[in-house]
């Protein structure tokens, strides 16, 4: 295990220091929706990334599904959790540092990216893709909105519209196969609308 590296340091903080809290939040009843679709597009045993895994308890879910996985996030207190509650192993270290190639068939990445600046969106993505093999599968997690802003913890947040993301994903190589909306919380009690983008690799 390494050691986590740049990324925001104000949320990095709180995963850390509320990683056992946020763990128990984090980790929802049964196989939400996006995950079974994600899981579904993939074929038996494939290598499956948890992207951002905060605890891995999507990591413990492929798993469970028969697939091959691995764990990538930024906090160290997050990933003692994961080794913890579903003896998995993450790799900690910043989204700049991820540097797999050729490695996966499926990378999901729930939720974590839109912890980093807006204009760094575009190189994670393309780090995504250098991770898939070819005609690999995408599942981003993101928040609807516009701007960015530090909630009641201080995590930042950057929000995301629609055709922003889709050109991102396409200049990254990814065709976008389908967007969901949902309504979500977010660990303060805030109300958010989710967009659930499934994507493949070209």
């Amino acid at each position: 295990m390494t050691v986590a590296r740049g990324g925001d340091e104000k949320t990095l903080a709180f995963y850390t220091g509320e990683a056992e809290k946020y763990a128990k939040f984090a980790d929802p009843d049964g196989n939400p929706a996006p995950l079974e679709a994600f899981a579904s597009e993939l074929k038996p045993g494939a290598s499956v990334l948890d992207f951002g895994c905060g605890s891995a308890w999507a990591a413990n879910r492929f798993r469970q599904l028969g697939f091959q996985i691995s764990a990538f996030d930024g906090s160290s207190g997050l990933a003692a959790q994961a080794k913890t509650l579903y003896d998995i192993d993450v790799t900690v270290g910043s989204f700049d540092e991820f540097q797999d190639t050729d490695a996966y068939d499926g990378i999901w990445a729930s939720f974590c990216l839109l912890h980093d600046r807006r204009e760094a969106l575009p190189a994670h993505l393309r780090r995504l893709s250098t991770a898939l093999r070819p005609k690999g599968r995408l599942y981003l997690g993101l928040i609807e909105g516009e701007g960015f802003e530090r909630d009641g913890f201080e995590r930042l947040y950057t929000y995301f519209q629609d055709e922003e993301v889709r050109a991102a994903l396409g200049e990254a190589g990814f065709a976008v196969n389908t967007l969901d909306r949902t309504p979500g919380k977010k660990y303060d009690g805030s109300a958010v609308h989710e967009l659930h983008f499934q994507a493949q690799r070209r």
